[in-house]
């Protein structure tokens, strides 16, 4: 005789709640934002020119995927931040983080390191109103890396000496003399976009062989380099000491950038060098400048050790560029990436058939 005890009733399966309309379309809005959050903060992200600070190498209109692979991706800083944003939540002034909490700055290992003439986008040092990593996005060429002697000479760069090579497409600010009205149209035929009428002619902005060009036109009386003189002070440059330094944006230095562990010594001559890298950049708390001195956890020192590389930027176009030459130094921890390619250019000036730039799609950035 056969006696059960206990027997296992059969398993019955529930079916399987069927998701809302609302929360697929949630789960999937989800999953794609912090999918793209992720390849923006570690991969690429796309940018976008709006200044004529870098033309004619990248042009205004131009869209660009920067690249955080090659230099590393740096861990957030303000990590109370609306996913996708920058600044502010999407066309509105709102603040798009929170400042309540933030973190020290670290760097995920990259394919390279920044290297002289690298076309690179960093956040704009100066800018006080925001953490370091959500400060306006700046883009410019390295010129100068951690560890060089910056110099220019009459309009040309020199590194530790050395004359260094110039941008292909580099541009400088040139009077144009003449008797004749020229409209919009001549100077566009020649690639000319930032025009200002003046006095007996115009002032632009072109290059050197564009400018040559122009002197051999009939209708054109001659072409002025418009160059800051040697030994002239510029107040608006850096370090804003024109009785040190008579520095000016055409006859600059020489300067040394520094470089992580190197020593410099703190004179009233050099103080005005490196003050805003101590105090600012550095992440020393207890750091001061008194009546020409400095001073680290209330004791007078005479030399200081940097503890990051900095690096010297310069915009192609020379003359309408707002860079290191006048605020200085751009920390390591301020680098956001390597610009790789256009992906897409919009000329401003273009009509309805020829607003799209089509050469300038899929060009890599030299």
């Amino acid at each position: 005789m056969n006696v059960k005890f206990w027997e296992r009733k059969p398993a019955t399966k529930e079916p399987k709640k069927k998701k809302s309309f609302a929360r697929e379309w949630g789960d999937a809005i989800l999953f794609a934002v912090v999918a793209a959050s992720l390849i923006r903060w570690a991969t690429f992200e796309a940018y976008t020119i709006p200044t004529p600070s870098m033309e004619k190498s990248l042009l205004v209109g131009d869209f660009l995927f920067v690249s955080k692979l090659h230099y590393g991706p740096r861990t957030p800083i303000t990590p109370l931040q609306v996913p996708l944003t920058h600044q502010t939540i999407w066309g509105t002034n709102i603040p798009s983080y929170s400042d309540a909490i933030q973190l020290e700055p670290h760097r995920l290992p990259g394919f390279s390191e920044v290297k002289r003439n690298d076309v690179v986008v960093f956040n704009y040092p100066p800018e006080e109103q925001h953490p370091a990593d959500l400060k306006t996005n700046y883009i410019k060429r390295c010129i100068g890396i951690a560890g060089d002697s910056v110099e220019v000479r009459d309009l040309q760069v020199y590194i530790n000496g050395q004359p260094a090579e110039n941008p292909e497409h580099m541009q400088y600010k040139y009077f144009v003399s003449t008797d004749n009205y020229l409209n919009e149209k001549f100077f566009l035929e020649r690639d000319i976009t930032d025009v200002i009428q003046w006095q007996g002619g115009y002032i632009i902005d072109t290059t050197p062989e564009r400018a040559e060009a122009l002197a051999s036109l009939d209708i054109i009386k001659e072409t002025i380099l418009l160059k800051d003189q040697a030994g002239k002070a510029d107040p608006e440059v850096f370090p804003h000491v024109p009785s040190k330094y008579e520095w000016n944006k055409d006859n600059y230095g020489p300067l040394y950038i520094p470089k992580e562990g190197a020593t410099v010594a703190i004179t009233p001559e050099t103080l005005p060098l490196y003050e805003k890298a101590i105090l600012e950049y550095e992440h020393n708390e207890n750091a001061e400048v008194r009546d020409g001195n400095l001073f680290i956890n209330g004791q007078q020192v005479n030399q200081y050790t940097f503890k990051q590389n900095y690096y010297f930027m310069m915009g192609d176009n020379r003359h309408n560029s707002l860079d290191s030459r006048y605020w200085g130094f751009v920390p390591a921890d301020h680098i956001v990436g390597k610009a790789v390619m256009i992906w897409m250019s919009t000329d401003p000036n273009g009509s309805f058939l020829s607003k799209i730039r089509w050469n300038r799609i899929f060009n890599t950035i030299e």
